[in-house]
């Protein structure tokens, strides 16, 4: 059925979009699920915005001796911002939500439905809210948010009760996915996203801490084997779902 899907209603390639939205429930994790990608869009003349949902203010286990709560929502604000600039990506929104899951569901869809109809993308990224070993909630919250949006970000009158803007959203992407079945090539790039991460979010990942040398590991293993599935040397892998797949058609969720 899946094999039938795809010849019926193919899919158009990720990077064959103009105008992209990452969605990243902290500061880092874009950087750290789709960084190389967002490198490449960037490189290739495409559209790119981020936008933070949570302030990561409770993110102090590496944060320097004596940091508050509230000194850290600024670091990592400034962290964000020249770690997004490393990429390419100059515009980056911050909601300003509490992280740690204190906010409303309903404060989470209005701002995040404030934010893909302010940059109408043409392609969401998000954390896959369906990923079963996902043990952070902030991560499955932003997630499942993002989904409800994406299916209705065209509808006007549905937007309408966000009191935001429809936007032409014609697929979503998701990262921190345990079944892609998309992927990009990103040879040339991961530097870039290992330079984005350790150069700049130092609060979270201090150089030569046993969390920096070890997220560093795994992100050039994973680039290496998810590039297996494209032959190529390094890939980043999405599950990404188009109009067609949002909605009705349970084979594409297997």
């Amino acid at each position: 059925m899946k094999f039938i899907l795809r010849v019926a209603s193919p899919m158009r390639k990720l990077e064959s979009y103009d105008r992209y939205l990452f969605i990243g429930p902290h500061p880092d994790d874009i950087e750290i699920g789709a960084g190389s990608t967002a490198a490449k869009l960037v490189k290739s003349g495409k559209t790119v915005a981020f936008v933070i949902a949570l302030d990561g203010r409770y993110g102090l286990e590496n944060a320097p001796k004596g940091t508050t709560c509230e000194a850290l929502i600024e670091i990592r604000k400034k962290e964000a911002m020249a770690s997004a600039a490393a990429l390419g990506v100059t515009e980056v929104v911050f909601l300003g939500l509490s992280d740690g899951n204190r906010y409303e569901t309903k404060d989470l869809l209005h701002a995040l439905a404030h934010a893909i109809g302010d940059f109408s993308p043409d392609v969401v990224f998000a954390p896959d809210p369906s990923l079963i070993s996902e043990c952070h909630q902030d991560h499955l919250n932003v997630g499942e948010a993002v989904r409800q949006l994406a299916f209705f970000a065209p509808l006007t009158e549905i937007m309408q009760h966000y009191d935001a803007k429809p936007a032409p959203v014609a697929a979503i992407a998701y990262y921190y996915t345990a079944r892609p079945n998309t992927y990009v090539r990103t040879r040339g790039f991961v530097d870039v996203q290992l330079a984005s991460l350790f150069n700049h979010h130092l609060s979270q990942f201090p150089p030569k801490s046993p969390e920096a040398l070890s997220l560093r590991r795994y992100l050039k293993l994973r680039s290496f084997f998810t590039g297996l599935h494209t032959l190529s040397l390094h890939a980043e892998g999405f599950r990404m779902l188009d109009r067609t797949r949002m909605h009705v058609v349970s084979e594409a969720g297997r």
